[in-house]
């Protein structure tokens, strides 16, 4: 590894990983940005210990221990690797930010604070150009349909059938494709979309639906992050889950609870409604969607008052 190197080892890296018929997905985009970090940084050694958990926590403000602690656990293939081409290799050594297998209470955004926040995104400058297209419709889009921000971000022109008003979606953690019947709203919402991307860049079938508007190239994250922070910030949300900061990916959780919720208070049957909605959303297993009603408080409540119901349909007392 000539000069410690750690941008070129992380791509000789994933070349091996290539060969050997592996798919990295988003425990890869951490690893490059762990050796853009260390270029940034002006690192020119091995991989430390020390390196590895500032990296982890760089962006404290607006995230938790849990956060770092999935950070390291992507870095520590890579942290492998590298030893074995250089013993002064450093890792940081047990759990320093505990365990990755927790999940935190989201905030669930008001009817009012996701329009807020999409009308505040659509008078971003240049008005009524693609940045404000961007960022409104990807912000849309996660909302009103529970798709992963990286799986948005990931779709392509061909994926929206103006036809049949459906969105093909290449699962972020599957890879298993899956077709999403749309809103007329949502449908309208990704035609003007479309119109406005259209007069910016080639378009072929196979091109990004959502571009930069430097590079001409796919949406990166971190333009998508930094322009929903400043919003958020700006309207003055004040978080009620377990985060400091309300995040993108707390949409996709409050379009999971809405849909709970509806069909809670609705008294639909619960087994084939959870099916389908784990589904929808490309969740691994449907246990990761049944987790919401005893995470999430008002799912756990409206649970509780159906119980409740169930047992004592007239609603007198057993004391």
């Amino acid at each position: 590894m000539q000069e410690h190197d750690l941008m070129a080892a992380s791509e000789a890296y994933f070349a091996e990983r290539r060969k050997l018929g592996f798919k990295d997905r988003e425990s890869g985009s951490r690893i490059h940005s762990f050796a853009r970090y260390t270029v940034m940084k002006g690192h020119s050694g091995p991989m430390t210990a020390a390196l590895c958990l500032e990296w982890a926590r760089q962006d404290a403000l607006y995230e938790q221990p849990f956060t770092w602690a999935n950070r390291l656990d992507d870095l520590r293939p890579f942290a492998k690797y590298l030893a074995s081409l250089d013993p002064q290799t450093e890792f940081p050594d047990g759990l320093p930010f505990g365990t990755t297998a927790r999940r935190i209470t989201p905030h669930i955004y008001t009817d009012a604070e996701i329009q807020r926040i999409l009308t505040d995104a659509s008078q971003l400058y240049p008005l009524g150009g693609l940045r404000p297209s961007n960022i409104k419709t990807v912000i849309g889009l996660v909302a009103a349909t529970g798709i992963r921000i990286s799986e948005a971000l990931g779709l392509q022109i061909s994926d929206f059938d103006q036809t049949g008003s459906t969105l093909r979606v290449l699962g972020a953690k599957s890879r298993r494709e899956r077709r999403l019947p749309l809103h007329p709203t949502v449908h309208r919402a990704l035609t003007e979309h479309l119109r406005i991307r259209l007069r910016h860049s080639p378009t072929e079938q196979t091109a990004p639906l959502f571009i930069s508007t430097w590079s001409g190239g796919p949406l990166p994250y971190a333009t998508v992050l930094w322009a929903f922070r400043r919003i958020v910030t700006k309207i003055g949300i004040v978080p009620r889950g377990g985060y400091a900061q309300p995040r993108i990916h707390d949409l996709r959780h409050t379009f999971i609870c809405r849909r709970l919720i509806a069909w809670q208070k609705e008294g639909v049957p619960t087994d084939n409604a959870m099916l389908a909605l784990s589904t929808y959303v490309g969740h691994a297993s449907v246990a990761d969607t049944y987790w919401y009603i005893e995470g999430i408080p008002d799912l756990m409540a409206l649970a509780g008052a159906r119980f409740e119901a169930a047992v004592d349909p007239e609603g007198g007392s057993n004391g």
